[in-house]
């Protein structure tokens, strides 16, 4: 996705809004739209600025943030105070991709949100996905310390200590000669692990003027 994705903050403390709005323009690939404080405020911003994701909190002075989420229809999730099960609860029947239990820290805002830019690339990979590709970006939603361990293939481990050798970044055709196997083989263990955002993409102009991606190990 080469554009910002777009982040409406809906909460009625300007003091919080602007701090999530903080947070969320800190986080790599996202914008902060300019907060609102109620209901009806969030329904006119998603109308005018069509944000690609809302952060709502509960407890608005006009609305129940939870109950306005199926009128907005956008991807959303729950920030908000409230912990009982019952709100939590409601918030997925209405559709909320997560739920933030306030006070929350920057890192684990920024978490949910790299895990919201996965979740989108994973779907917007191919028109029509199947079920382990639908799971996986499912799995995205989830902050990594509590997502299932994978154990890795043998050929997917060696891409992986491929790219954490390299000195700078490959191309899936460095990668092919470095393991052993063939182009297309090293494309499919290399778009998998972009996909889980444990190997980080970029592109590279050749002499050619035409960009080739270049792969390299994620380090935290």
């Amino acid at each position: 996705m080469s554009e910002d994705l777009r982040v409406l903050i809906v909460d009625d403390d300007f003091r919080v809004a602007r701090l999530h709005a903080e947070y969320v323009g800190a986080a790599p690939g996202f914008a902060a739209l300019e907060p609102v404080g109620t209901g009806a405020a969030a329904m006119d911003a998603a109308r005018a600025f069509s944000p690609d994701l809302v952060l709502v909190d509960v407890y608005l002075p006009d609305a129940d943030g939870i109950d306005i989420l199926p009128d907005l229809d956008v991807d959303a999730f729950v920030l908000s105070a409230a912990s009982d099960a019952a709100s939590i609860a409601r918030a997925f029947r209405r559709g909320a991709l997560g739920y933030l239990i306030k006070p929350f820290t920057q890192k684990q805002l920024a978490e949910r949100l790299r895990g919201y830019s996965r979740y989108r690339r994973v779907l917007e990979s191919t028109p029509d996905l199947t079920q382990d590709t639908v799971d996986r970006a499912r799995r995205h939603l989830l902050p990594a310390t509590v997502q299932l361990t994978k154990s890795r293939s043998v050929t997917e481990a060696a891409v992986l200590d491929a790219l954490a050798a390299a000195a700078a970044a490959l191309t899936a055709v460095d990668v092919a000669a470095r393991v052993g196997i063939s182009r297309a083989t090293a494309q499919r263990h290399l778009s998998v692990l972009v996909d889980e955002g444990v190997v980080e993409i970029g592109l590279r102009y050749g002499s050619t003027g035409r960009p080739e991606h270049r792969y390299s190990a994620r380090r935290e």
